[in-house]
């Protein structure tokens, strides 16, 4: 089995040998492939041994190290998703969004146009600048390219501190909607940062 995983990977192990190997942990020098399957057929399946009671793991013949073995890929599960949701935000309402930017603008370049890339659970994937381009056409074209490498479902754009008024950049705003559009790409909003005022969202004015 080790050889499995380490050629092919975990996924070709079916659940009992998983079990199996975790078992091996607590109890070594003994073949665990009956135990394994036992347990998954006394409670249901190998999510339900590992969530299962400690009285009712020992009830079941297994000793305390063959007990902290299980409980590792639960402890080891709830880290990697917590790490995952430190570096990829979820985006998908506005008071996530205002958490994000409370960190996000700190030390923003006035006049930059930010542009953060999500998923299809509006999990960020990035957050850049968008390239330095004054043809509008060219920029649309670049941000698209850029979300297609990105494998972005969504885009939410946001002007620093900019130049323009926001009824130009509403109109800059709309054309990126449409090239976004055949590619299945939602442009969720395009937020505004202005010096002493709140963030502006163009979707909640009717700007966008």
């Amino acid at each position: 089995m080790r050889t499995r995983v380490e050629t092919n990977g975990a996924e070709t192990l079916a659940d009992y040998e998983i079990l199996e190997m975790l078992l091996f942990l607590g109890i070594p020098r003994k073949d665990t492939k009956p135990l394994a399957k036992g347990l998954i057929s006394h409670f249901g399946s190998l999510i339900d041994v590992f969530r299962a009671p400690t009285q009712d793991l020992r009830s079941a013949g297994l000793n305390d190290d063959t007990i902290r073995a299980l409980r590792l890929p639960a402890v080891a599960a709830e880290r990697l998703a917590s790490a995952e949701h430190r570096e990829r935000p979820v985006l998908g309402d506005w008071p996530q969004l205002m958490k994000y930017l409370e960190t996000a603008l700190t030390g923003a370049i006035r006049g930059q146009f930010r542009l953060f890339y999500l998923d299809n659970r509006n999990r960020l994937l990035s957050d850049e600048a968008a390239p330095e381009l004054e043809d509008i056409t060219f920029l649309n074209r670049a941000i698209a390219i850029r979300a297609l490498a990105l494998h972005a479902t969504a885009v939410i754009g946001l002007h620093v501190q900019p130049a323009l008024k926001p009824v130009a950049l509403s109109t800059a705003a709309r054309t990126l909607e449409t090239a976004l559009r055949p590619l299945s790409i939602v442009l969720h909003d395009i937020l505004l940062d202005t010096p002493n005022t709140a963030v502006r969202s163009f979707r909640q004015e009717g700007l966008l």
